[in-house]
């Protein structure tokens, strides 16, 4: 079993013929890296589709229009008052306001901050954050006061028939 020198041979050597066998997978730092950059490929070229329809649908969003939703009846409003609604989906919510006898304005109500409620208080005239003390002018639903930095988005009313009609959102333009 032994030779001169203390030698064992590979077939009786328990501890060490092991290590490194013929065909066995081996992982070094460029096998590493040329895996990563393939997979991240893989990621990017299957992402792509997704990516495409986002921007389109980003990039067509001040056209965009939505099926007219009826949000109350202009006798039903009184000036000052305001009216929440949901637009352009059942889980948008939006408030209305009278602001004059022929002047309407509508805005998400989701504050642009933390997407707190913001409500209508009619005896300040301004639209209200109550979680950080956020302001909005009314009158084109820009920031006036707290942390919020961007204005609310708006929605398009129009007059029809004695109703009032969300139509659609307003593109945010910086």
């Amino acid at each position: 079993m032994t030779g001169r020198n203390n030698d064992v041979s590979k077939k009786d050597d328990n501890y060490t013929h092991n290590i490194n066998k013929n065909n066995e997978r081996t992982l070094d730092r460029r096998g590493f890296m040329k895996t990563l950059a393939g997979s991240a490929g893989v990621f990017a070229v299957a992402s792509l589709p997704w990516g495409a329809i986002a921007a389109k649908e980003l990039m067509g969003l001040s056209d965009k229009e939505y099926p007219h939703h009826k949000i109350a009846d202009v006798g039903n409003v009184a000036v000052g008052d305001s009216v929440e609604f949901h637009f352009p989906s059942e889980h948008d919510s939006a408030v209305l306001i009278r602001l004059e006898k022929d002047k309407y304005v509508a805005y998400q109500n989701a504050c642009t901050h933390l997407r707190c409620p913001v409500y209508w208080v009619k005896e300040e005239q301004e639209m209200v954050c109550p979680c950080h003390h956020g302001v909005f002018d009314v009158n084109n639903g820009a920031p006036t006061a707290g942390p919020p930095r961007r204005p609310l988005p708006e929605i398009v009313v129009e007059v029809n028939d004695g109703a009032i009609y969300a139509v659609r959102v307003k593109r945010y333009e910086a």
